[in-house]
């Protein structure tokens, strides 16, 4: 995969709510391809972010797709929600699914792309014999629940191994990478299978935070080595 292919998405999380939309402004003017948004409620993750009307003040001025990562127990509850404000991506914990393939299927009926998120320790074997059926897995190589934590280094392994059980089942998967991404690892991400990196409190605690996402996004992953 080229530079110009990959996909970067700055997880909105990470923004200064004091001046929202500015920072919404600055993605849509930036290279960015997604905005990453991360719904949590306290109870699958130990922390609670925005709901639903900051989600649809978002969509109101967002100019690219809304990626949403839905970390929460019965996420089936908020599917409908998730598409009438604006989301083009829902991806689900598979974690937190008691029928999963029910959950994608009802997703698609939405017109949304479907997701499963994996937390670090659930193996990617276990989406076997689902793989076919999805859009894109999200790999967290962090703990969900906060940003700013430190990057686990098993995730390059992690998504080696899903990009080759996808290769025969579902080769258009997009492979997605959230947590601790930065420059110094965002490479071998991508040279591991990523397609697609989410990146919080590296974009918006940055000095200049659009050329931070340009720099994401113009990484040469033949220059790479894992």
């Amino acid at each position: 995969m080229s530079a110009a292919q990959h996909i970067i998405a700055p997880s909105i999380l990470a923004a200064d709510f004091a001046h929202l939309s500015q920072d919404i402004e600055m993605v849509n003017e930036s290279a960015a391809d997604w905005f990453h948004i991360d719904i949590m409620d306290g109870v699958f993750v130990p922390n609670i972010s925005f709901g639903f009307p900051v989600m649809q003040a978002i969509a109101k001025h967002a100019k690219k797709p809304l990626d949403v990562h839905l970390m929460l127990i019965d996420p089936d509850r908020y599917l409908q929600a998730c598409k009438d404000n604006g989301a083009h991506i829902i991806t689900v914990h598979y974690e937190a699914c008691r029928h999963l393939h029910r959950t994608i299927s009802a997703i698609k009926e939405l017109g949304c792309k479907a997701g499963v998120a994996l937390n670090p320790h659930t193996p990617v074997q276990v989406l076997t014999d689902i793989i076919h059926d999805l859009d894109l897995v999200l790999i967290m190589s962090v703990n969900p629940g906060f940003g700013g934590q430190q990057f686990i280094e098993h995730s390059y392994t992690k998504i080696a191994t899903l990009r080759a059980l996808a290769a025969d089942r579902n080769p258009n998967l997009i492979i997605e990478v959230d947590g601790g991404v930065n420059l110094a690892n965002a490479g071998k991400l991508l040279k591991a299978g990523a397609d697609a990196l989410v990146a919080g409190s590296f974009v918006f605690n940055a000095e200049n935070p659009t050329s931070t996402i340009r720099d994401l996004k113009n990484i040469d992953i033949s220059q790479q080595r894992i």
